[in-house]
């Protein structure tokens, strides 16, 4: 699904150029579970925008799916974002003012989907994250567990083979963030790709 041959990225930051990430190659397999590790700095989240296509590398090869990202157009970069991945975040990123219904249903809005089909798509995911009767709720109303939750469905709606998560289980105490890894397991076995990117040791053993 996923192959990176010699990526690095590098920033300017004043006089300075900062190698953020330096050669690096990795192959993802359809259907794998993976965990990126790392500490604070060491460049996982600047390979977690390279990977879901919101930044292009400095140098190297990205292959998804058997195609050349450099050849892609801001288009169809965003064709791959909206349709091909789905994106959980630690700070879960909902939209305080809408359900978890409407949540849900934003990539759909961006897939030009009608109202009505947009609603039969996302009841059925909200339910799989366990969330079928808080679906009229909106963010503040619900738990951070619960807010999670949203976001794992958000990103699944438009049936993506593949879920991008970072640090998802860095805001939510203990019992919720195991909620929230027993989610990503099942959805894993149900031939999800996942990449988890975490500097959590027991997230990653798990």
């Amino acid at each position: 699904m996923i192959e990176l041959t010699d990526i690095s990225k590098t920033y300017v930051m004043g006089n300075q150029e900062v190698c953020a990430l330096c050669g690096v190659d990795l192959t993802v397999r359809k259907g794998e579970l993976i965990a990126i590790m790392g500490p604070s700095g060491s460049g996982k989240s600047t390979l977690m925008n390279l990977l879901g296509c919101l930044d292009r590398p400095t140098t190297g090869r990205y292959r998804f799916e058997n195609r050349e990202i450099s050849a892609m157009s801001d288009d169809e970069l965003a064709n791959v974002r909206n349709v091909k991945i789905g994106f959980v975040f630690q700070s879960f990123n909902l939209l305080p003012r809408f359900t978890a219904l409407k949540n849900v249903e934003m990539p759909l809005v961006y897939s030009g989907i009608s109202s009505q089909a947009r609603t039969e798509r996302a009841l059925p995911v909200l339910e799989r994250v366990g969330l079928k009767d808080r679906i009229y709720h909106k963010p503040t109303e619900l738990s951070g567990g619960q807010q999670q939750r949203v976001a794992i469905a958000r990103a699944l709606v438009n049936t993506p083979p593949l879920l991008l998560t970072d640090e998802p289980t860095g805001n939510l105490d203990s019992h919720s963030g195991t909620e929230i890894l027993n989610i990503l397991v099942d959805l894993h076995q149900q031939g999800v790709t996942i990449i988890i990117v975490t500097h959590d040791q027991k997230v990653a053993a798990r």
